[in-house]
Order: structure tokens, then C-alpha cells, then sequence
């Protein structure tokens, strides 16, 4: 839809804006708080597309998670032992400048440790995890300050009732938020700043002029302010195409709730690619993305079946093999991921910043990411 604004509109809205973010998810909020605090004259507005934020913030399933062991091993096969220490640094940090923006209260944090699970047949894979014990706490304990991070739990199996699983790792010092509280605290704290929040309003080209910026909107009228950061993650090459992120959809259910669950926690399976967690008592689970990594390799907020059968099959079988369970709900979330799993964060043209590419360690890496952009101002 097209239309044309209004003197009321142009003087009164679009006039003296120092600051546009476009994204209004953890990264576009954080990046919009910090600017506050750096810039207290500054005029910043955020625009959303979405009703709500379109991307991950309101679709992940809330880890507070900063590596299992296998997503490490996995990593470190083709990415250089440095950088992916340091991204596990960055997330650890990330997660605490979240914690100090909204407090845990308010995000419903509680660390209750992210479990890591490993059937017989992986009993290889269990094996070099415990070879690597030793080095991994050390590295890990010299980022979180945390004695022992990875611990073997195959002990506290009885306590889940998971079925065809054989051992457990637990990282000690992961933790799980709530997505909803944690999305509504940060904009609490954005109203509170006076940081303007504009639904609805889709941006489909981004120019740097001589003056600034100007956005081009799909309704055919434009903003224009002094500086622009970039927090889309997944959609962003629809602004800046010269970025190397491409988008990813995950698959996520949530079941009814279940009397008497047994599943306290967040558990990681496959490195990574399937997670669940209890919240309310029901079971979120979600992922499975590397059974069709092209098709999934999307913008577009739809059903994969192939996957939605898998998780469901994962779900009664390992998960709650013994309970009277049924599904409430399917949703999907895009990410932003990349050739490296590394965020980024830097000034792509004089008055453009560009805050993206999460690789779904959103929750976890997001405050900082959308901090060190608008450190970049």
C-alpha cells in the first residue's frame, strides 16, 4: 500500500531524528539503549516491519546458552580454535550485559544447567567429549570464572525419563530465560529512555548521503536521520546486500501442559540442531534444520513437514515416551547465519552501521552485539 504524508505527519514524526534502527528484536533494542545512554540528546527511533519483531527475538526457545560440547567440536573442525573461543566469550558476555539491562527477575533466568544428550550409538562421539573435559573447563573457566563448566551427568538420566538416551553433559553455568518477559523488559526500559518504537513500516532500500541517511519505505515516502544501525540479522541483505548473512528458519512446537513432568532444564541433541526445555509444564522443542538445510535456507515464515514429523517423532519417543502428550502450537523463527559463526558488527558507509548475523546464539550474544554497534556511533 502507498499513500502520501501529511504536513502533520512529516513535521511532527519525521523531523530531527538523530538515530533509526531498523530491527526492534534484543539486538535493535539493546543497540537503542546504549545509544540512550551514550547519546542522551540524541532523537533515536526504531522501525519494525512486524507487529511484533519478525525475526528470532519472539521465536527462539530462550537459552541462555553459550555452547555444548558437541556444537564446539563441531565448530572447531573448520574454524580456527581462537575464533570460536572467542565467540563462546562474546556469548558468555552478551548474556551478562543482558542480565544487567533487565535484571533476572524480570527475564525469568534461571540457571538450571544446558544438558547435552548422546544415545548409544553415539557412544564415540560421549567418549571424545570426556577426552576433551580438561582442556574444554579450562578455556571455559577462564571466560566464565566458573571451576567446572562441562561435567559428565549420565547420573541425573533417571530423573528425565528419556527413552534410547544413554549419557548426559552438563554445562553447569548455562541458564534459561523466558523470550516473552525478555522482550517486553527491554522495551520497558527503551519506553522509559524515550526511544520511539514504529510498527508496521517495512524499509525496503537503505542510502547513505551526503546528510545521512535516507530509508525508503514500502508505503513510497522516506526518513531521513543522521545515522542508521542495521539490526534485521536474517533479513538483512534485503538492505545491504554486500553483507555475507543469509537467512535460516527453525521449526518450533509446544506441547499442552503435562502433569507431573519430569524434564527440568535445556537439552541439546545432534550438536545443537534439536532443543528443548521445559516452560509452564509443557515442552518447547525445536530445530532439526540440518535434515533439510536448503530448504530451510529461507525468509519465508512457513511449515517444513519433513522436519514438524521428525521433531514430533523425537518428542514421543525420546522426550516423553511415557506420557499422554499432544501438541498446542507450531511456530517458525528466521535467523541469520553465515560462512563463520561469528556476528557482524562494524560501519559499512559513513553514517550506516551494520549489527547482524547472530547464528542462533541470539539470546546469548544479542545485548552485546546490539551494544558494540551502537558503540560504533
Amino acid at each position: 500500500m502507498t499513500y502520501e504524508l501529511s504536513y502533520w505527519e512529516r513535521e511532527s514524526f519525521l523531523k530531527n531524528i538523530d538515530l533509526v534502527i531498523v530491527g526492534s528484536g534484543l539486538v535493535g533494542l539493546s543497540a537503542a539503549i546504549r545509544a540512550k545512554e551514550r547519546f542522551p540528546q540524541y532523537r533515536v527511533a526504531i522501525i519494525e516491519r512486524g507487529g511484533l519483531p519478525l525475526g528470532a527475538s519472539t521465536k527462539n526457545a530462550g537459552f541462555a546458552c553459550f555452547g555444548s560440547m558437541t556444537e564446539l567440536l563441531d565448530d572447531l573442525q573448520h574454524t580456527p580454535a581462537n575464533t570460536v573461543w572467542s565467540v563462546v566469550e562474546r556469548r558468555w558476555k552478551g548474556l551478562q550485559q543482558l542480565r544487567k539491562i533487565t535484571g533476572d527477575s524480570a527475564i525469568s533466568y534461571f540457571q538450571h544447567g544446558g544438558y547435552e544428550l548422546f544415545t548409544k550409538a553415539e557412544n564415540t562421539l560421549f567418549e571424545s567429549c570426556l577426552d576433551q573435559l580438561t582442556e574444554f573447563n579450562r578455556l571455559a573457566g577462564a571466560i566464565t570464572g566458573h571451576p567446572e563448566v562441562y561435567k559428565k551427568a549420565t547420573t541425573e538420566l533417571p530423573a528425565f525419563g528419556f527413552n534410547g538416551v544413554q549419557n548426559l553433559i552438563i554445562n553447569q553455568a548455562e541458564g534459561q530465560i523466558h523470550t516473552g518477559q525478555m522482550m517486553a523488559a527491554l522495551l520497558n526500559k527503551a519506553r522509559e529512555k524515550g526511544i520511539e518504537l514504529w510498527n508496521g513500516i517495512n524499509i525496503t532500500q537503505i542510502e547513505d548521503t551526503t546528510q545521512g541517511v535516507e530509508l525508503l519505505t514500502e508505503a513510497g515516502w522516506s526518513i531521513q536521520a543522521e545515522q542508521a544501525i542495521i539490526c534485521a540479522n536474517g533479513f538483512a541483505r534485503q538492505l545491504l546486500p554486500q553483507l555475507d548473512v543469509w537467512p535460516a528458519r527453525n521449526q518450533v512446537l509446544i506441547t499442552h501442559p503435562i502433569p507431573n513432568l519430569k524434564v527440568k532444564g535445556c537439552f541439546h541433541y545432534d550438536r545443537g540442531y534439536i532443543y528443548f526445555r521445559n516452560i509452564d509444564d509443557r515442552i518447547l522443542l525445536g530445530g532439526a534444520r540440518n535434515i533439510d538445510l536448503e530448504g530451510e535456507k529461507t525468509d519465508q515464515f512457513a511449515a517444513n513437514e519433513v522436519i514438524r514429523t521428525a521433531l514430533t517423532t523425537f518428542l514421543h519417543e525420546v522426550v516423553c515416551p511415557n506420557y499422554p502428550i499432544s501438541i498446542d502450537s507450531w511456530w517458525t523463527g528466521i535467523m541469520g547465519l553465515g560462512p563463520v559463526k561469528k556476528p557482524i558488527v562494524e560501519r559499512v558507509s559513513s553514517h550506516i552501521i551494520a549489527a547482524v548475523r547472530l547464528s542462533g546464539m541470539g539470546v546469548a550474544i544479542g545485548a552485546g552485539v546490539g551494544t558494540e554497534g551502537a558503540d560504533l556511533l
